[in-house]
């Protein structure tokens, strides 16, 4: 009995084995972020799965899982030419995602890259289109607008066929190519130069101005003032004369002998020599008070 048991045991374990492993082969999941396909004997017999535990036949089903998620192709800068003929360095962005898995493995065969290279070879032939249309200046102001409209309407259409949704399609910068910058910034380098020269000239020009009537006013302030002051000088000079006249005549021989005073004091006691006569005008005082 005991050596029936062994000879069971091994045999009971490859059993129990192939019922797991034919068990798990029958099981599949989906995940909420997946779309699946389920195929049998190479056929589509199941396209909207819903998320969960499925069960399938072994060897006959298999199952195909894409992710159903937004996907993002970021292109690479491009050059494009304007309708002036102008390079410009555009950068673009699509934004998908798959929405009739069936169509989109039948389409590309489930391949997302596919689908990258057929947007991104459409999404550069419809910008390449639009902005030959378009001046560098409309780019800039209004015309990125209606661009990205006309790029998410086309590209729809692509998608469909191609089994995605196209959400959004941006255009993320538009630049100019490092020579054409250069170009530019230099005209703008000489255009800031020329308006700062026009300015500082307007400034001479003006400082020339102001400097010129502050000289003018300063001409007129001293030419008044000395006018003025010789004015009072002069009324000064004629009330001194006349006080001194009116003094003079209401006592002369005081007058006289004060002046003489006022002279001698002035000639005395200096070092300078004075040669006259004794009996002259000046001393005519010393000689009255003998």
């Amino acid at each position: 009995m005991a050596q029936a048991t062994k000879k069971l045991n091994p045999l009971l374990l490859i059993v129990v084995a192939v019922v797991i492993i034919i068990g798990l082969m029958s099981t599949y999941t989906v995940d909420e972020r997946e779309k699946a396909l389920v195929f049998r004997l190479g056929e589509i017999i199941g396209t909207n799965i819903e998320p969960g535990l499925h069960f399938k036949t072994p060897f006959i089903n298999n199952i195909k899982k894409y992710d159903g998620r937004i996907q993002t192709l970021d292109s690479r800068p491009e050059r494009f030419l304007t309708n002036e003929k102008k390079n410009v360095i555009v950068d673009t962005y699509v934004k998908w995602r798959i929405t009739d898995v069936s169509n989109f493995y039948r389409a590309v065969g489930g391949d997302p890259r596919q689908v990258d290279t057929r947007l991104n070879q459409f999404v550069k032939d419809e910008i390449r289109a639009a902005f030959s249309k378009q001046t560098i200046k409309e780019l800039i102001s209004v015309g990125r607008d209606k661009i990205r409209d006309g790029l998410i309407a086309n590209t729809s259409e692509l998608g469909k066929g191609l089994g995605i949704e196209v959400i959004d399609v941006r255009i993320k910068r538009i630049d100019l190519p490092d020579e054409v910058s250069s170009s530019v910034f230099d005209r703008m380098e000489s255009e800031r130069e020329r308006v700062a020269r026009e300015f500082r000239s307007r400034g001479a020009e003006a400082a020339e101005k102001i400097r010129a009537d502050a000289d003018k006013q300063r001409e007129i302030i001293l030419a008044t003032a000395y006018k003025e002051a010789q004015e009072l000088r002069g009324n000064g000079d004629a009330t001194a004369a006349d006080i001194y006249a009116t003094a003079y005549n209401q006592n002369k021989e005081f007058f006289s002998f004060y002046r003489s005073l006022d002279a001698y004091k002035k000639t005395f006691g200096k070092d300078d020599l004075i040669v006259m006569e004794p009996d002259s005008d000046f001393f005519e005082y010393f000689k009255k008070l003998k």
